[in-house]
């Protein structure tokens, strides 16, 4: 479970801060998108700047609205806990998977966006990752992260899938809290593309997998909301898992989102816009990461993320090169609609030709 530590990362940025710091608000900047296209940013204050991704204040483990969840994973972190088995999770609709008695770190591999992720070994051997947040330090800061693991337990326990990256408990210390997953050999796709060019028919059997994830997550009401390839990890075998749910949402709890969650450079239009969204806002970054993955670089490569913000408000689409193949550029127009209700569902991605090329060897 590798994050791409490449210099130059895109920022994670939350609005109540680019409200403040750079009078990011359409009002203060009298901002005149072309009449053709509707007002774009809205000035509520949900959201500042952090480091890399924005990230709603609605959306912490805790509030009103999430209440009912955040008493349901500290259930399932007590009883990881307070088990004879303290690693293993018991949760009303999972079976335990894994039973980890004593365990130690081994490396410290990334940060994800809700904490450090380590490889770790278990006394029988098996080896799985374990990421955490710490509990203790500035109080806005472990509230958040704390939370986005605790929400990330509630949905990966009720989660099993060949392309989601499995669950195996939880355990809760008095200063960091813990969550125990597969441990993915080969890390983000950030960091197997920059260390090998991947050729159409990798990247179209990566598409799939993403997409199959993606389907089986849709099905369950769960939109993951922070599709990149980053948070996409990948097996020495080639199978693909959808990882990081920290920002990932039940649609069913929260009908239709409006928060302004995501990573910016991959965020649809309709998240930056504040306004109502739904599954197609996966989607719309599912295109974003398949362009990733063909061109090696982050979607707007060339913009700093204000000047990104504006552009996906407008309805710009990221740069997609003449030099792709006709099959992967419609792929990628297809998911990279401006309009959500005309983006594919993934179900119907599934029998776009770019995913049905030939497997690799």
């Amino acid at each position: 479970m590798q994050p791409s530590q490449r210099s130059g990362r895109p920022p994670r940025l939350s609005r109540r801060n680019a409200i403040r710091q750079s009078g990011y608000v359409a009002r203060a900047a009298q901002l005149s998108p072309s009449s053709d296209q509707p007002g774009v940013w809205d000035s509520r204050e949900e959201s500042g700047i952090e480091e890399r991704d924005v990230v709603g204040v609605e959306d912490v483990v805790g509030d009103h609205v999430e209440a009912g969840r955040a008493e349901e994973a500290a259930l399932v972190v007590e009883a990881a806990s307070t088990s004879s088995a303290s690693a293993v999770s018991v949760h009303t609709t999972m079976l335990i998977r894994r039973s980890i008695m004593n365990w130690r770190k081994v490396d410290l591999v990334g940060a994800g966006s809700s904490g450090r992720v380590y490889k770790a070994v278990a006394e029988d051997g098996f080896v799985f990752a374990v990421k955490e947040a710490s509990l203790i330090g500035p109080d806005s800061y472990a509230k958040q992260s704390a939370g986005q693991l605790e929400q990330e337990i509630v949905l990966l326990s009720q989660l099993e899938h060949k392309n989601i990256v499995q669950y195996f408990g939880a355990t809760k210390e008095e200063t960091v809290l813990c969550i125990f997953l597969e441990f993915v050999s080969e890390g983000s796709l950030v960091s197997v593309y920059e260390k090998q060019q991947l050729d159409e028919s990798t990247i179209s059997s990566y598409t799939r997998q993403i997409i199959n994830g993606l389907t089986y997550l849709h099905h369950h009401n769960v939109m993951h909301r922070d599709i990149k390839c980053a948070n996409i990890l990948v097996n020495q075998n080639g199978t693909v898992k959808v990882g990081d749910f920290g920002l990932a949402k039940e649609i069913k709890v929260w009908k239709q989102k409006r928060s302004c969650t995501g990573s910016v450079y991959w965020m649809a239009p309709e998240v930056v816009r504040g306004n109502p969204y739904g599954y197609s806002a996966d989607i719309w970054s599912l295109g974003c990461t398949v362009l990733e993955m063909l061109t090696q670089r982050i979607p707007y490569p060339d913009d700093n993320w204000v000047s990104v913000f504006y552009q996906i408000g407008r309805g710009q689409l990221p740069p997609v090169p003449a030099s792709l193949s006709p099959v992967a550029r419609d792929f990628i127009h297809n998911c990279l609609q401006v309009n959500p209700d005309d983006r594919p569902s993934a179900d119907e991605l599934l029998n776009h030709p770019f995913v049905a090329l030939p497997e690799p060897d």
